[in-house]
């Protein structure tokens, strides 16, 4: 086919990778949770049984070879929209094809939605009453966590599968397919790789079948016509860096970050840095991290070793003074401190306790001896009658003084851990409950 300015557009232009889309379940490679031998999609593919379903995996997994396979194996008529570009006029278009295919030829269609995580609510819901009346079997692909990017409503009609990155041995059949098939593949070229410059391209590749294969015909681009020799100085050359997976804000994202939270949290400096890399090679900012190691910092080491929070915040700083360079380094730095201190959740759930009880429980009313008395009105109400200043005490304490409503003065929140510096935390509050038995004073109930 010409256009008017003479390109030709024949499909043996057609990418490698679309050129290899399997044709049979036979061809399919991967997912063998989904479809290995007895397992229920598989089962309900052979028996050519449709239900509604959301594809939701990494790019490159087959999401969209499957629901073609799934269409093919069921005598059903595939139909395609983007939420990238379709819109709720493009889903009732859709629909009413659907029901004009069942009425003149009886046929069933299988709707295909790519990327369904980018329809907003109300597109989303505009598919229901067809699902639920049979009109369209639903198939939905996306790359995003269904549980927040759906609606209920929509994942209530339809069974949910998890594909998976492909293995490097599912990638190594995905290459031997492309260089050994004559007709859709490479086969025809005669070429051959090392060993080497596999291992590159499966690590680059990073699970992505199509990835793999666009980069092998990139590469196959660059041997010489009298060569047949793809090595691995060609393939570097050819496919560049690799790229990281990193979303910044889908599901990949946060798991790094959990990944990189857990590690320190855990007690693995190796662990916190790898993970904090990665973030940094798939184009994360440094600052993510830095801002969850605040939180780490007061969740997950608290007093057990105070210098966390102010070593966390210094990088921080030293982030914004010195640039990326030298700043990354600090966050390094800090994340190392972090993972190596002593920890302890004490405060995190000191405070989880009180504010549950604050927000959850009657407003105690505060005791008088508690309360400021800036005029000679408050004087006289009683407002800070009976006052025990501190410091007029051995050690600053006033043993046997009640700094709670008397109602819930036996309430403990903050429990220290025998960890870091809270083994001395613990040590100076267990005197001072010592302290407070001996005392021959003891506040009474509250005025």
């Amino acid at each position: 086919m010409n256009n008017s300015l003479g390109f030709d557009f024949s499909p043996d232009f057609a990418p490698l990778a679309a050129r290899m889309r399997p044709q049979t379940i036979a061809q399919y490679v991967g997912q063998q949770h989904l479809l290995g031998a007895d397992k229920p999609l598989r089962v309900a593919l052979e028996r050519g049984q449709l239900h509604s379903m959301i594809l939701w995996g990494p790019p490159g997994t087959g999401k969209t070879t499957l629901a073609e396979l799934i269409a093919s194996k069921a005598d059903a008529s595939l139909q395609r929209l983007s939420a990238i570009t379709s819109g709720v006029k493009d889903i009732r278009l859709a629909v009413d094809e659907a029901k004009q295919r069942a009425q003149q030829h009886g046929r069933r269609t299988l709707l295909f939605v790519d990327e369904v995580h980018r329809f907003n609510k109300s597109q989303q819901d505009a598919f229901l009453p067809f699902i639920e009346d049979g009109t369209i079997v639903f198939i939905g692909a996306t790359t995003e966590n269904p549980g927040f990017e759906l609606n209920n409503a929509l994942l209530s009609r339809a069974r949910v599968y998890r594909l998976q990155n492909l293995t490097d041995d599912d990638l190594r059949i995905v290459l031997q397919q492309a260089l050994s098939d004559n007709d859709r593949g490479l086969g025809a070229r005669q070429l051959s790789i090392s060993e080497a410059a596999v291992d590159y391209l499966l690590m680059a590749a990073d699970g992505d079948a199509r990835r793999l294969l666009n980069y092998l015909e990139v590469a196959s681009d660059f041997v010489e016509s009298d060569s047949h020799d793809i090595s691995l100085e060609l393939l570097r050359n050819a496919i560049g860096a690799k790229q990281t997976r990193f979303d910044k804000q889908g599901d990949h994202y946060y798991d790094l970050l959990s990944a990189f939270h857990k590690s320190v949290r855990g007690s693995s400096p190796d662990g916190a840095l790898y993970w904090y890399c990665r973030i940094l090679a798939g184009g994360g900012d440094a600052l993510v991290v830095a801002r969850r190691l605040l939180a780490i910092a007061s969740e997950d080491i608290g007093n057990a070793d105070p210098r966390a929070l102010q070593l966390a915040l210094n990088a921080w700083d030293t982030y914004h003074r010195v640039g990326p360079a030298e700043g990354e380094r600090a966050i390094a730095q800090a994340s190392i401190y972090c993972a190596s201190a002593a920890k302890s959740n004490a405060v995190y759930n000191a405070f989880k306790a009180a504010r549950a009880l604050a927000e959850q429980d009657k407003a105690h009313p505060v005791p008088n001896h508690l309360r400021n008395a800036p005029t000679t009105v408050h004087q006289q109400q009683g407002f800070g009658d009976d006052y025990r200043y501190a410091h007029n005490y051995p050690n600053a304490y006033v043993a046997g003084e009640r700094y709670l409503p008397s109602a819930i003065a036996e309430q403990v929140f903050y429990q220290p851990n025998q960890r870091g510096l809270e083994t001395k935390l613990a040590d100076k509050l267990a005197w001072l409950r010592q302290l407070d038995e001996a005392s021959d004073w003891q506040r009474g109930d509250d005025d």
